[in-house]
């Protein structure tokens, strides 16, 4: 399962690697992908939408879901 989030403040090298750091330990979550254009990140793996969102919310990035 990709889930894509929307990370408005996501804005340098230094905010991706927080999320990155952030994000990649959780159980379940196998990759992560950022375009910084659209300040966007892709996760794959099967944690779900609301601890991906939350998880960025605790270190500042506040997330949405994608469509």
């Amino acid at each position: 399962m990709t889930t894509t989030l929307a990370i408005p403040d996501m804005s340098c090298g230094h905010c991706r690697a927080s999320i990155q750091s952030a994000l990649a330990p959780l159980p379940g979550v196998s990759a992560i992908r950022f375009d910084a254009e659209a300040r966007t990140a892709e996760i794959d793996g099967t944690v779900p939408p609301e601890t991906l969102i939350r998880t960025l919310a605790e270190i500042g990035f506040p997330a949405s879901l994608t469509r």
